[in-house]
């Protein structure tokens, strides 16, 4: 993995002390709220219902052991003891005071990390594949990319102040694990004619108004990436909406003026900006892939597994999955226990993951969009070993991709955009659904609950998602039906008028047996829903 150097090391200091001195201007009364407002969030620091929350940098969810640690420690000293994974692959402290931000971004850069750019009207954390330099399927690793595109908009000078928030995905599969078409731009490293390039995908995202971002171009070289990108910054930079903030994402400029004419924009700026000669140099590049070099992955590794252990043979078909090398594997450790808060670990959790981390997957881990964590380099002897200690510590739950696997926002219990909660309505269809032998009869079944049309829960994704919304002062839950964020991506369909907290469960469980009803052998709910449209969902949901 990526590793500071001294100009990295020196910024996020000179960040660090900059920003303390402004916390000092404002618990002083120098500087008003109005006036700190813009400079906390450019740190990462939101004021919400109770208290501030930090959202910290995980660039495209890969840190270490000692990174890991660093969060655990956090969160026992200036938390309530957890920290909360979020879908950008970042982690949230909710209960900060004003006054330790700065000493907590202090010890962050002990490890270095920070949680610059995680708000604003800027390019946020880059997200990735969490198999990433561990999936078969992948042509190259896609994260030496995404650490330039991270170094590439760090501070940039044009682009710390867009028309609104911008989020950019990089895989390198035909398999979409980080929902990258819908996001601002959505990048596919693939090779063509054995040449390393781009699929680019431009005007994707969730929110008010859900779009799956159009192809923007079908192939840009390696060579040409990082310019090619910047022309598509520039011209949404120039015609972006800045005096409407929902109609300010890209996705709307797309949408008014058409993908081609855009298309034909960045096709013109691409010409003036590869002149400037912005792409990196060879040695540069290597420098940043050289530190994503492969593990060394012993040889003639036993392969061998004990599956006697009922629970532990569950877990290991459920959320374990196939690596690229023979005598390893990839673990997916679930943090959606039954009764648990969606991507919530408490501080021993996270120092446990650290601990097998560092010992058993090469120092490495990964964040997940769908709020879980990664092993992503593991002995298959060592399987049971990992297992057993997950299981002792409450981590073992073998629901990946399952109907209790569920995407939450915060919501009304803490956001202050929120208009109803969305942590209870997870809890609720957990416990509805909490036979693991039901839910794995169910297979695939993506839930994502949002308490806001801004849709931190990915609800439009959802293949069963919910969306909390105020009805006269009455909390409402909307179902929507048919959504994908994977590379089969979609936008769900709002099934009909919404339900209380008890009625959406309902609803869920009347989904589910209409699906059971019509699927065919080793049809998934998405496909069942997609070949029999909805209609036979909405007559048992209304009646």
């Amino acid at each position: 993995m990526y590793k500071y150097d001294h100009y990295d090391q020196a910024i996020v200091d000179a960040r660090v002390e900059e920003f303390r001195d402004q916390v000092i201007r404002r618990l002083s009364g120098a500087m008003s709220e109005d006036q700190f407002k813009p400079l906390r969030l450019m740190n990462g620091l939101y004021l919400q219902l109770h208290a501030y929350m930090l959202r910290v940098a995980i660039p495209y969810g890969t840190l270490d052991s000692r990174q890991m640690r660093m969060l655990g420690h956090i969160a026992r000293k200036y938390d309530r003891g957890y920290g909360h994974f979020t879908t950008r692959q970042n982690l949230q402290f909710n209960w900060i005071k004003l006054a330790d931000a700065p000493d907590i971004l202090a010890e962050l850069a002990t490890v270095e990390m920070h949680a610059i750019q995680t708000s604003g009207n800027c390019i946020r954390n880059i997200s990735s594949d969490q198999y990433a330099g561990a999936a078969a399927d992948e042509v190259t690793d896609p994260r030496p990319w995404a650490e330039l595109l991270r170094q590439w908009s760090t501070f940039h000078p044009e682009f710390s102040y867009l028309p609104r928030k911008f989020k950019i995905a990089v895989i390198a599969a035909d398999e979409d694990r980080a929902a990258m078409r819908l996001h601002d731009i959505g990048i596919q490293l693939l090779e063509r004619d054995g040449l390393l390039g781009a699929k680019i995908f431009v005007g994707g995202g969730m929110g008010r108004t859900p779009m799956i971002a159009p192809e923007i171009k079908d192939f840009v070289t390696a060579a040409d990436l990082l310019s090619y990108l910047e022309a598509c910054l520039r011209v949404y930079n120039r015609y972006g909406r800045r005096d409407n903030m929902y109609k300010a994402r890209i996705k709307i400029l797309i949408h008014e003026i058409g993908a081609d004419a855009y298309r034909a924009q960045v096709e013109e700026e691409f010409a003036h900006v590869k002149a400037l000669g912005i792409d990196p140099p060879a040695a540069e590049l290597a420098r940043i892939t050289a530190m994503f070099a492969p593990p060394p992955f012993e040889t003639k590794v036993a392969d061998a597994i004990d599956r006697s252990g009922p629970d532990f043979a569950v877990w290991l078909d459920q959320n374990v999955k196939p690596h690229k090398a023979p005598g390893y594997a990839i673990v997916n450790i679930s943090l959606k226990p039954r009764g648990g808060i969606p991507g919530d670990a408490s501080a021993d959790q996270i120092d446990l993951m650290a601990d097998l981390a560092e010992q058993y997957s090469f120092d490495e881990l990964r964040v997940t969009h769908a709020q879980n964590i990664v092993l992503p380099h593991v002995r298959q002897s060592d399987l049971q070993a990992i297992w057993q200690a997950l299981n002792d510590a409450g981590l073992a739950e073998a629901n990946l991709d399952l109907i209790s696997d569920i995407i939450a926002c915060p919501g009304l219990d803490y956001c202050s955009l929120a208009n109803a909660r969305s942590i209870p309505v997870a809890q609720k269809i957990h416990a509805r659904f909490a036979d693991l032998g039901r839910q794995r009869e169910l297979g695939e079944l993506k839930v994502k609950i949002s308490g806001c049309i801004n849709a931190c829960g990915h609800h439009h994704a959802g293949h069963i998602g919910i969306l909390g919304v105020d009805k006269k002062g009455t909390e409402n839950y909307q179902l929507s039906l048919g959504g994908s964020g994977a590379d089969d991506v979609s936008i769900g369909k709002i099934t009909g008028p919404g339900f209380d907290e008890d009625g959406i469960v309902d609803a869920v469980e009347k989904v589910t047996d209409v699906y059971l009803g019509l699927r065919t052998d080793g049809e998934r709910f998405l496909d069942t829903y997609r070949r029999v449209g909805m209609e036979p969902f909405k007559e048992a949901i209304y009646g």
